[in-house]
């Protein structure tokens, strides 16, 4: 894996935003525009991920962004329980919910592998001080 400097330059973090900024336009929607409660969920949870994936980077410590990760991914969780839901209250319509509800898996799909990746990677070092 390659080694990154920034929080920004981070693919899963980038994939986080872009799930944001559609957040923020789907909540605009004549179903959703005056919805208070359903926009604030949605745009908190949301929110939560990609500001928990930058925060735990920011650490420089793999243990707490592995942490701040599993945030994340809960997060990711939760919106897609949160679109589940407008869907089937006729918030959402199922286009909008199957393209969120897939993008989330995708995403749900890259935090775990990175937690993987850096709990494996934890491992070999921990290995490698004990000999």
């Amino acid at each position: 894996m390659a080694k990154y400097e920034r929080f920004e330059d981070l693919p899963v973090w980038q994939h986080a935003i872009k799930i944001g900024v559609r957040i923020y336009q789907l909540v605009e929607s004549e179903k959703l525009a005056k919805d208070y409660r359903a926009k604030d969920q949605l745009i908190g949870s949301a929110i939560s991920i990609s500001n928990n994936i930058a925060e735990g980077f920011e650490y420089n410590r793999n243990r707490q962004f592995i942490r701040y990760l599993e945030i994340s991914k809960g997060s990711a969780g939760e919106l897609r329980s949160q679109f589940f839901l407008l869907l089937s209250a006729g918030k959402l319509d199922e286009s909008a919910y199957q393209e969120n509800y897939l993008d989330l898996v995708d995403l749900s799909s890259e935090l775990k592998g990175l937690i993987k990746y850096l709990n494996e990677f934890e491992n070999r070092k921990r290995k490698n001080d004990d000999s």
